[in-house]
């Protein structure tokens, strides 16, 4: 078992019209073993940018402390929230200063540009970018919810039709993986507000 799925995971992320949706279970184990069902895995880093980390739990905290970290003193120096864009440059960066030692992770940032474009993106363990235009799955389940996200997404979604599509995509990709699951969390980040909903999941 490769070491970033040894606490499980299940984390996605969408592109609406004028919005953005992120998901994740709240599942955290130690391999088959549930610990808790309330682990936080997508960390607020802006008034309109979330950034979902599945991986090992021990470095999903290091590293949105360390991120936070950094993103406050861009924020005073700049007197300016962060793009994401620039989120994603710093993430990736900070993942590239460790890569002889890198953090277990496979970060996912959603948030919506000062225009109010939709933009999300993923890096692999040592900061390597990808921006698709659709959406990006992360955790123990992706090839799930690959699946389920390319039979559901449809481009341009308002935001109460993007949180069913990635509701849905999160807890049928969820189901069919012992290690991620038991409740689930989404996030949809609009110009003006962000919702947050809480799913009720299967508990076996």
């Amino acid at each position: 078992m490769s070491i970033t799925e040894y606490n499980g995971a299940a984390l996605v992320a969408m592109k609406g019209k004028n919005c953005v949706a992120i998901a994740s279970d709240t599942r955290l184990g130690v391999r088959a073993q549930t610990v808790s069902c309330d682990f936080k895995k997508i960390f607020k880093m802006g008034d309109h940018l979330m950034v979902g980390l599945p991986g090992l739990a021990t470095d999903v905290l290091t590293v949105a402390q360390k991120l936070e970290f950094r993103i406050n003193l861009y924020k005073l120096r700049e007197e300016r929230e962060i793009r994401p864009v620039t989120c994603l440059n710093m993430l990736s960066s900070m993942l590239y200063e460790h890569r002889f030692g890198p953090f277990f992770v496979e970060p996912m940032i959603a948030g919506l540009d000062s225009d109010g474009t939709p933009f999300i993106a993923t890096t692999d363990l040592i900061g390597c970018p990808n921006m698709p235009e659709d959406f990006v799955v992360g955790g123990t389940c992706s090839e799930q919810l690959y699946g389920i996200c390319e039979s559901l997404f449809k481009p341009d979604l308002e935001p109460d039709d993007l949180f069913e599509v990635i509701a849905q995509s999160l807890l049928n990709a969820q189901d069919r993986d012992a290690l991620s699951g038991w409740g689930g969390v989404v996030h949809i980040i609009e110009k003006d507000k962000i919702t947050t909903r809480r799913l009720k999941a299967r508990m076996d």
